[in-house]
């Protein structure tokens, strides 16, 4: 049996969390020092660009920075006025790696750098604080179950991931709750030739559910747990497979909710639907992605800032 088979095996019928963890500690045993050690090989994304590569021995390098930020202040749903001009702004620049053993298997490693600020109330007036350094390595695990077809190609997946710890906790806008997170992942992603009318347009779908288990860190913080969605759809307009480049135009929506949070760091607070444009260039194994995400919906849990505008530009090779 597989290590694939033998994991979704343990989530029937829905979930079954006790052998998924096993089989997950037992792989992150048998491979923590390949994700440690392996410095030429783990440096990307979960693939690149969630595309690449597909092949038994492949590897990938990745670096995203990721800029969100407002001075829109929420009640629950409604935008109320801000007279002490609170505002937040985040930079977040993500070095991350990925190796495939084989097409069902591979291990991802994601470190962010982190650069962020805010002016919140205090007393009667306001004050500022900002902070920047290293945040929280998390490595995951993604298993992925594949089907071709002539036409079009598909593909099941399933993530454990632990977020680590590595993050200062300290000050008054830490980096980190200084707690170990538990990821679960579950996607579908779909990329073939769908229409017989346009026999060489490319359609490409992707699905992603989610949670992060948050565990209680240190000075008694402790994030709340997150849920999330994430679709993309999009066509492949513009290609040249003798030249290997082509574009991809996508629209992206994401959906998240995180419950109550005890802790001086800035998590997602309520929910939020984000939506927008997303366009990918690729150049044989390399591939680049620059995205802007809206918010179409969002309740805040009491009073906060919304999260504004999300941008997201990254640069990926596979190997």
């Amino acid at each position: 049996m597989s290590l694939y088979t033998a994991v979704f095996a343990g989530l029937s019928p829905i979930l079954d969390l006790h052998p998924v963890l096993t089989i997950y500690f037992k792989m992150l045993k048998r491979y923590i020092l390949i994700l440690f050690f392996s410095a030429g090989v783990l440096k990307a994304h979960q693939p690149v660009m969630d595309m690449a590569p597909r092949w038994a021995g492949g590897s990938g390098l990745q670096i995203r920075h990721i800029w969100f930020g407002s001075d829109e202040l929420l009640a629950y749903e409604d935008q109320v006025s801000n007279p002490l001009g609170l505002s937040h702004d985040v930079n977040q620049t993500w070095f991350e790696g990925v190796y495939t053993f084989d097409r069902s298997f591979r291990v991802t490693a994601k470190l962010p750098y982190l650069k962020q600020s805010r002016l919140r109330p205090s007393g009667a007036g306001t004050v500022f604080e900002q902070n920047s350094g290293w945040g929280d390595l998390i490595v995951g695990m993604p298993l992925k179950r594949y089907t071709n077809a002539s036409r079009a190609t598909w593909n099941l997946g399933f993530t454990p991931s632990l977020r680590l710890p590595t993050g200062s906790s300290a000050g008054d806008l830490p980096l980190s709750d200084g707690s170990l997170d538990l990821g679960l992942s579950f996607s579908y992603s779909y990329e073939g030739y769908p229409w017989e009318s346009h026999p060489d347009r490319l359609f490409y779908q992707l699905y992603d559910a989610f949670v992060w288990i948050n565990g209680e860190g240190e000075r008694g913080m402790r994030e709340g747990n997150v849920f999330g969605l994430d679709i993309n759809w999009g066509i492949k307009p513009i290609f040249d497979d003798e030249a290997v480049t082509g574009t991809y135009l996508m629209w992206d929506l994401s959906a998240r909710h995180a419950r109550s949070s005890d802790t001086l760091t800035t998590p997602l607070s309520g929910s939020r639907v984000h939506t927008g444009p997303v366009f990918v260039q690729y150049w044989g194994s390399t591939m680049f992605r620059v995205e802007w995400k809206f918010p179409v919906w969002e309740r805040a849990d009491g009073m906060a800032l919304s999260r504004g505008d999300e941008f997201n530009i990254g640069i990926g090779r596979a190997f």
